[in-house]
């Protein structure tokens, strides 16, 4: 009975180590009949790894060196080399500094150009520090109650009270500014 068992338990092994063989033949027949595609494949994720690697390094790279032009520039404003640098590394940053720059001299001519930006939020910065700055009325995005605020103080000084309450009557109850609103509209009163 033991002898019958160990026959059968080879046969068993044999039929298993020709299952492997086969599945080993026919990965290698699959890998002969593809082995351009296979390492065409291989090739083009190691190229994209390495381009993606190259790209970052570059990335990485350029915001390095517009943020060592920023720190540069923090401490001497007048560095045209580092003002160069960061208008060629980094643009937004550049707009950003020369937005912050040219509100806090008021300069309205350094201004203009921001106001054209592809950044919507520093465009309507912009147009709104130079409506200030101008003392006209100015539709912003950002400010918008500020802006009603101030165009309805405009049109007290020109003596156009209707205007202004309808302006006033704008802002909501509920907004920070609705104290000065009132206030505002208090003096379209007194001015009647």
């Amino acid at each position: 009975m033991s002898i019958k068992d160990d026959v059968n338990y080879v046969k068993t092994e044999l039929s298993g180590d020709e299952k492997v063989l086969e599945s080993v033949f026919k990965l290698e027949t699959f890998y002969k009949k593809n082995k351009l595609s296979i390492w065409g494949l291989a090739a083009a994720i190691l190229f994209y790894f390495v381009i993606t690697m190259g790209m970052d390094a570059v990335h990485q790279s350029r915001l390095e060196a517009a943020n060592q032009a920023f720190l540069t520039l923090q401490q001497k404003p007048d560095d045209k080399a580092a003002l160069a640098v960061l208008k060629e590394k980094n643009p937004a940053l550049y707009e950003l500094y020369t937005f912050s720059k040219a509100a806090k001299a008021q300069d309205v001519k350094a201004l203009a150009p921001i106001e054209k930006s592809k950044d919507d939020i520093l465009a309507d910065m912009s147009r709104y520090t130079v409506a200030a700055i101008e003392k006209k009325p100015v539709d912003s995005t950002l400010y918008k109650e500020l802006a009603i605020l101030e165009s309805a103080y405009l049109d007290i000084k020109a003596g156009k009270m209707e205007k202004a309450k309808e302006r006033l009557s704008l802002i909501d109850a509920r907004s920070p500014l609705a104290a000065f609103a009132k206030l505002l509209e208090h003096s379209t009163l007194k001015a009647e």
